[in-house]
């Protein structure tokens, strides 16, 4: 359907995070991001409260290199014709929490991972013993920068060997976007690094089989303190129940969340359901989950069986347009028209939402996108003032790369920028040579006026990571994969 004007837990017990989220109702209107967040209302469920700011927060030297670029780190292999201060959180750490945690948490504090400067790898997979060592992806990469310091936060989904259905949510922190601090166990304190976020403990909940980050809001206010701000994180959650669907015309399997050689993998015709949630924290490691309106606590439900998002919805990625004015860009699968599409929402309050219907479907034949476009990265051009969206777009036999569309409003009208991927997998025998995907756009205010690009990456050979590409200045249809910085 085109765009329209109307309106069984499975977490275990190693994979804790040291606090308890609770889930906390919303019975009263929040106003805009441009007001501080109110008071909240809370259900008969245990509820989280704020606390007063920590003293405790990483501080980092501003940094005024600038990455560098490679054109033999680009390919063409196969190519067709101001943030808030750290605040501390309330909840207490139990001593259970501790003892459940200490499987992923080596000593002394692992250092910053090991990266390629010449592929553009940033973020590896942790070391055998950590939370994120079998799986990484999803990057939301946040730049914030005063006149003192400038600092990085990466928010990205990790899983460890021999936990194949266990998603967490974890954090780095970095002085420079390029060289990440990373932790492999749980993050303690609120300047402390490692996973911050676990499955649902719920029975009925959403998010009891697995849960990635797909964008992060800063709620704050102009006439307090910038230390006040909430992080509002819109992620998605899974459960364990498949749901069914038969085409037997796509040359790949359709997998919800994404596998990585099989890991999670449903089999042709399966896919796990997914539906989007929203947390909110004062430090960006200790999280509170806001119940939605549907009975699982989830934001919106998946559309009737005739609509284009029948199976799942996923990659919840939430715009501030404006006052009373939010919007969430979102994936699905289309049965029948067999392509991924992206569907766009609109909210007065970032927590009831109205769909809007799809805005993207598949792409021309033989191209890219041929089969649909998937993992929407949506952010308002501050040079244009129109829209760009990074999304990952799906070849006729599955090979993922990133295409850019563009739109004057951010609701309809959303053209393809090119014909062409502006990020394509690497050649052959590189760390990202058979997929790129989950892009995260990061607009610079430099000299050159640049963009970066993190994305995940998977190689022919199972071996995954983060990366980051760069832009040739402001043309946001050409990106190259980092090199090094610039002497």
């Amino acid at each position: 359907m085109d765009i329209a004007s109307s309106s069984s837990s499975m977490v275990l017990p190693s994979l804790q995070p040291h606090s308890t989220l609770s889930k906390v109702s919303i019975f009263q209107r929040l106003t805009p991001p441009t007001t501080l967040i109110p008071s909240w209302a809370c259900s008969t469920k245990p509820s989280t409260t704020l606390s007063p700011v920590s003293s405790k927060v990483p501080f980092f030297v501003r940094c005024s290199t600038q990455p560098d670029t490679s054109a033999n780190s680009e390919t063409q292999h196969n190519k067709p014709n101001n943030e808030p201060n750290s605040i501390s959180s309330s909840q207490s750490v139990s001593q259970s929490d501790l003892a459940a945690s200490e499987a992923f948490s080596p000593s002394p504090p692992l250092e910053s991972s090991h990266y390629s400067s010449s592929r553009g790898l940033v973020l590896d997979l942790g070391p055998s013993n950590a939370w994120d060592s079998a799986d990484i992806g999803s990057p939301v990469v946040k730049r914030f920068l005063s006149d003192e310091e400038e600092r990085w936060y990466m928010w990205y989904h990790g899983r460890a060997k021999g936990h194949p259905s266990s998603d967490l949510i974890g954090l780095s922190i970095s002085k420079n976007g390029v060289h990440w601090e990373r932790g492999g166990g749980p993050a303690r304190s609120s300047s402390d690094v490692g996973f911050v976020m676990s499955c649902g403990k719920d029975w009925w909940g959403f998010d009891t089989g697995g849960i990635r980050p797909s964008e992060m809001v800063i709620m704050s206010s102009s006439r307090v303190r910038a230390s006040s701000a909430v992080y509002w994180l819109y992620y998605t959650g899974y459960v364990s129940d498949r749901v069914e669907f038969s085409d037997q015309s796509l040359e790949f399997n359709v997998e919800n969340p994404d596998g990585v050689n099989g890991d999670v993998s449903c089999g042709n015709g399966k896919v796990l359901k997914s539906l989007p949630g929203l947390a909110i924290s004062q430090d960006g490691r200790h999280w509170a989950r806001i119940e939605g309106e549907h009975h699982s606590g989830a934001l919106i439900d998946v559309g009737s069986e005739k609509e284009w998002d029948s199976l799942f919805i996923s990659s919840p990625q939430v715009v501030y347009h404006g006052n009373g004015d939010l919007r969430m860009y979102y994936h699905s699968f289309d049965v029948e028209k067999g392509h991924f599409g992206i569907g766009i929402a609109r909210s007065r309050d970032g927590i009831r939402w109205v769909k809007l219907g799809k805005i993207m479907g598949g792409g021309r034949d033989g191209s890219f996108d041929e089969f649909g476009a998937m993992n929407p990265c949506v952010t308002r051009n501050r040079s244009g003032g129109n829209y760009v969206m990074a999304y990952e777009g799906v070849a006729a036999d599955g090979r993922r790369s990133i295409g850019m569309a563009v739109s004057p409003d951010g609701l309809k009208e959303w053209k393809r920028l090119q014909d062409e991927a502006i990020l394509w997998p690497s050649d052959q025998g590189c760390w990202d040579d058979k997929d790129v995907g989950s892009p995260c756009m990061v607009e610079m205010d430099n000299e050159g006026n640049e963009w970066r690009l993190y994305y995940r990456g998977v190689s022919k050979g199972g071996r995954i990571g983060i990366g980051m590409a760069v832009s040739e200045g402001k043309n946001i249809g050409s990106f190259r994969r980092w090199k090094g910085f610039r002497v």
